[in-house]
């Protein structure tokens, strides 16, 4: 269940989506907020410079791998955008981070995109519990997914 806290964190993942949109990059955003509510990384989508693995969730991992214990790291949650993909899952769950929130779904991304025409990913869709079967993940937020939808289509579209 997501509450106030998880919505306001959300809101930030939305801007730092469009922040990539206006750098003409996929609407991407996330955040790394450790237990005491202190927000620790965050970063958008740099994929466009032809590096597909340059994604927020995946730079949380590496950094929290870095910089946090595993007890630190655990304790965390991540906040995104839109659900991780398998390899930014696969990334979350070798670090061992904590509960992931997210604004839209991954089955949600890809209703979309197929709607706009955009050829499936190179890299099978899954939800992130078939990745990290113990992962303990929220989302959808309904009126978040539609802000995220509304991104992919401008990011696509220019509209």
């Amino acid at each position: 269940m997501l509450d106030g806290t998880d919505l306001r964190h959300l809101r930030r993942c939305v801007e730092l989506a469009r922040t990539a949109v206006d750098a003409g990059d996929e609407p991407f955003g996330s955040l790394l907020v450790d237990a005491s509510g202190a927000v620790r990384f965050e970063d958008h989508n740099h994929v466009a410079g032809g590096d597909s693995t340059r994604h927020p969730e995946f730079a949380i991992a590496r950094w929290s791998a870095a910089h946090l214990s595993p007890g630190e790291r655990a304790a965390a949650t991540v906040y995104t955008s839109g659900e991780h993909c398998p390899m930014c899952a696969a990334a979350h769950g070798w670090v061992g981070l904590g509960r992931i929130v997210y604004a839209s779904s991954s089955e949600q991304l890809g209703t979309w995109l197929a709607a706009l025409g955009v050829p499936a990913p190179p890299v099978s869709t899954l939800p992130i519990t078939a990745v990290v079967p113990g992962a303990r993940v929220d989302g959808p937020a309904p009126g978040l997914a539609d802000e995220i939808h509304a991104l992919h289509r401008r990011f696509r579209t220019g509209d």
